[in-house]
């Protein structure tokens, strides 16, 4: 089990997954050197606080790919290397910079663990989906982006909060793009087992789905510096974990679409069955009109953007 980056992102991530203590290992990688030693080195000294046996290892790498032979024979890898954002920075003003780290890591990934499962994390995250499984050459279920477990879990937390009821209570879903063509999806959310339109005015829905779509954004301005990481990091590791146990567990991630719900051939936010090997299935889930015609509209937005990456 390999993280790739080691910054807030990456090492929660690591961390996490560590303290699941279902992997004999996780490697966590940087270009910074001895950062993500030092990491480790942190990590397993909480071994015996927090009671998990799972080792991490931590691995200096350069642009050249030295560093990468550590990750050899991992079963899921996941990328967060890039640059975050930063105030008033769109997912978008990021796609040249991130674009070149993530082919590299996504070659070396191929060169050194060429039956990994990769779970792209980096920002745009559509765009950088798509450009890691072109640079990969993996079989495109073997390449996942990770957004709507994130948005899902944004939009559930907004929901409950406007309803004065524990999160417990909420089932909210999100597909579609990660970003400005976000799909909400009412007929799928409910409050109490009940409509969320049962209980919260139209008008309260469509602020909330507005605070979803820029949750990230929102996070961001209050930091200053650097960007969202405990629950993108929550987001993903569960991921990992359904891949690692072959549950079957169904996630909104962002997947290749070949045919289901009449759109082809693009990487998109939708509802997808985990397990060894990556995706085992896309879910049709059962859409509005409405909502359908907004997915669709979603894909072509982000088909346009993953056509360029191609060439970077």
């Amino acid at each position: 089990m390999t993280v790739v980056g080691a910054g807030f992102y990456g090492s929660t991530t690591a961390q996490r997954l560590a303290e699941y203590d279902i992997f004999e290992e996780v490697v966590l990688t940087d270009i910074i050197e001895g950062k993500p030693e030092g990491l480790a080195l942190d990590m397993n000294q909480s071994r015996p606080i927090e009671g998990f046996e799972t080792k991490v290892t931590g691995v200096t790498t350069t642009p050249a790919g030295e560093g990468y032979e550590a990750i050899a024979g991992s079963e899921i890898v996941i990328i967060t290397a890039g640059l975050p954002r930063k105030p008033g920075m769109s997912r978008m003003d990021l796609l040249e910079v991130n674009a070149k780290i993530v082919r590299g890591v996504a070659e070396n990934v191929a060169k050194h663990a060429p039956s990994a499962v990769i779970l792209v994390v980096s920002n745009p995250l559509d765009e950088m989906t798509a450009l890691a499984q072109l640079a990969s050459g993996f079989p495109r279920e073997r390449v996942i982006g990770q957004a709507g477990v994130l948005d899902s879990a944004r939009f559930t937390d907004n929901l409950a909060q406007a309803a004065g009821v524990e999160v417990a209570q909420v089932s909210a879903l999100t597909l579609g793009s990660h970003g400005d063509t976000m799909v909400p999806v009412p007929s799928q959310s409910t409050i109490g087992g009940r409509p969320i339109a049962e209980v919260l005015p139209a008008e309260k829905v469509d602020e909330l789905v507005t605070r979803t779509r820029n949750g990230g954004a929102e996070v961001v301005a209050l930091l200053k510096t650097g960007s969202a990481y405990y629950a993108p990091s929550a987001a993903v590791a569960r991921m990992a974990k359904a891949v690692h146990e072959d549950s079957g567990a169904v996630f909104p991630v962002c997947a290749w679409v070949d045919g289901q719900f009449g759109i082809s051939g693009v990487y998109l936010g939708v509802q997808a069955s985990l397990g060894a090997g990556g995706i085992k299935e896309v879910v049709e889930t059962p859409l509005t009109d409405t909502e359908l015609a907004g997915l669709r509209e979603a894909a072509e937005a982000v088909r346009a953007k993953q056509a360029d990456v191609q060439n970077l």
